[in-house]
């Protein structure tokens, strides 16, 4: 397969890891909270949240929805649900929102690291267009720093994701809270998506981008033939 070949098929999927990225920092789906639930024909609050705002929907379960041992659920039940932003960098409401003193510790952290995986990635897209766009062959050198900026986006992304694990993992543990069962959803798997497609796919274009190996064991890398990315 012809080099720049390569080179365009990381770029399209290094696009598609950076739409999952970006649609996992917008969107508050990372995990869904259910706390317990005994009686039935009552209404339950379950709980969905990302890295700026929870989600509370309260849920009637009916007969035909019970099941007995689990919690409320599932959060795809029709019901009133009301979002609240998290004031991230201003004292008060979260530690009451989530009843539990570090979760805003925590989703500061997830949104603060998910933001520098955003901007690496608009470094590295930069970089990219400057390669794409340079009306020649001798603007090839961009595409290093914009592997580098998009493999550092993808390990952001996976801090990121850890963190909020963590997050979640905690309040479960907590003594003090409702919730009794949790799962990750849509928008933790885009991250994860985004994660591993933006690391392998950074990784790509800098191996790509890296001159031409010696085809001949006396020579060095120096005196390698050059090859242009056509």
């Amino acid at each position: 397969m012809h080099k720049r070949t390569k080179i365009n098929i990381a770029i399209f999927v290094v696009l598609v890891g950076m739409a999952c990225m970006f649609t996992a920092v917008v969107t508050d789906h990372w995990a869904v909270l259910s706390p317990q639930m005994d009686k039935v024909n009552e209404t339950c609050e379950a709980a969905h949240f990302g890295l700026w705002r929870l989600c509370k929907k309260y849920i009637y379960i009916s007969s035909e929805n019970y099941v007995e041992g689990r919690g409320c659920g599932p959060i795809s039940l029709p019901g009133e649900e009301n979002c609240t932003y998290f004031r991230h960098f201003t004292p008060g409401q979260d530690a009451e929102i989530f009843e539990y003193k570090t979760q805003k510790e925590y989703n500061i952290s997830a949104a603060a690291i998910s933001i520098f995986s955003l901007v690496f990635m608009m470094l590295a897209s930069l970089c990219l267009m400057a390669s794409c766009t340079g009306g020649g062959k001798g603007r090839d050198y961009l595409l290093k720093p914009a592997g580098m900026f998009y493999a550092f986006a993808g390990l952001c992304a996976f801090i990121s994701l850890e963190v909020m694990r963590q997050s979640v993992k905690r309040m479960i543990e907590s003594e003090d809270t409702i919730w009794i069962e949790y799962y990750y959803a849509w928008s933790f798997a885009c991250a994860c998506t985004g994660f591993v497609l933006l690391f392998l796919c950074g990784i790509a274009l800098l191996i790509l981008s890296m001159p031409q190996m010696p085809r001949n064991p006396w020579e060095t890398c120096m005196d390698a033939e050059p090859e242009q990315v056509e």
